[in-house]
């Protein structure tokens, strides 16, 4: 057999099955011919093409319509929505006042009669630290000992104003008869609580540091021997000579006690067993 027959015997690549094109008695192949396009296919192709042009421009014109009225429409909306809260804000504070009335009448009808005279309300409101105080007094500062005064018998503790050194103070002048008093112009009220972190003060939700000040208004020679009577100052004041620790009493003929402005309402206090029982 001749190497023109081998090939023609060879099995060619389109010989996968019996669908493939059928060889020519010359041995050569003819191509497959396409079937022919049917009219009614090409004419729903092009409907759909057309539909979806059209939903295509529907649905922009609609999303530009709707951004218009939308742009239109925003600030108005937000101008009477504000208009609308501020008037119901109105209504309420108006309720509010009105109860407060209420409850104020409700409270004095129920009140007995000596807890509504005028002395009886300005020494609660004084002791309360609700109104601000103006008289005679001493100022007492607090102040921690210079770098300078470091020796290798003292430790950081022994050179700068504890809590307790503050405590100390401030009863002292309670029990000498102060009628009110601030500590670094704050006003001290009987639920006044401060911490000592250091040498910073932490009172009220502010913080401080040295020199501390403790102002009291009272009787100056009732309030100065109470301090020098306090044992717990005796040693602070060793403390003084030993350390040089800030000490310092002043007199004035006028002091000026602010009002507390913070919170007085009770969260988690609450009356001694004893006193539940009687």
């Amino acid at each position: 057999m001749s190497q023109d027959d081998r090939s023609l015997d060879a099995p060619r690549r389109g010989d996968q099955g019996d669908d493939g094109p059928e060889p020519s008695a010359a041995g050569e192949t003819t191509p497959a011919a396409a079937p022919p396009v049917s009219r009614g296919r090409r004419f729903r192709s092009s409907i759909t093409v057309l539909l979806v042009l059209a939903l295509s421009g529907l649905m922009f014109t609609a999303s530009a319509r709707l951004a218009r009225n939308q742009d239109g429409r925003h600030p108005q909306n937000l101008t009477d929505l504000v208009q609308n809260e501020e008037r119901r804000v109105e209504s309420m504070t108006g309720q509010v006042v009105d109860l407060e009335a209420e409850v104020t009448a409700l409270a004095q009808d129920l009140a007995p009669a000596e807890l509504t005279s005028p002395e009886v309300v300005v020494n609660t409101g004084i002791v309360a630290g609700s109104v601000p105080v103006t008289g005679p007094g001493l100022s007492v500062t607090l102040d921690d000992a210079p770098p300078t005064q470091q020796s290798r018998s003292a430790n950081v503790d022994d050179l700068v104003v504890h809590q307790q050194d503050l405590q100390d103070v401030i009863n002292a002048l309670w029990a000498g008869g102060a009628e009110a008093m601030t500590l670094q112009g704050q006003r001290v009220t009987p639920t006044t609580a401060f911490r000592c972190v250091g040498n910073v003060l932490n009172l009220h939700g502010r913080v401080f540091s040295p020199p501390y000040v403790v102002s009291a208004v009272g009787d100056t020679a009732a309030l100065q021997a109470s301090l020098d009577r306090s044992p717990a100052i005796g040693i602070y004041q060793e403390y003084v000579d030993a350390y040089g620790l800030g000490w310092k009493v002043e007199k004035s003929s006028s002091l000026d006690i602010p009002a507390f402005e913070g919170a007085t309402d009770l969260r988690y206090a609450r009356v001694p067993g004893e006193k539940d029982q009687a």
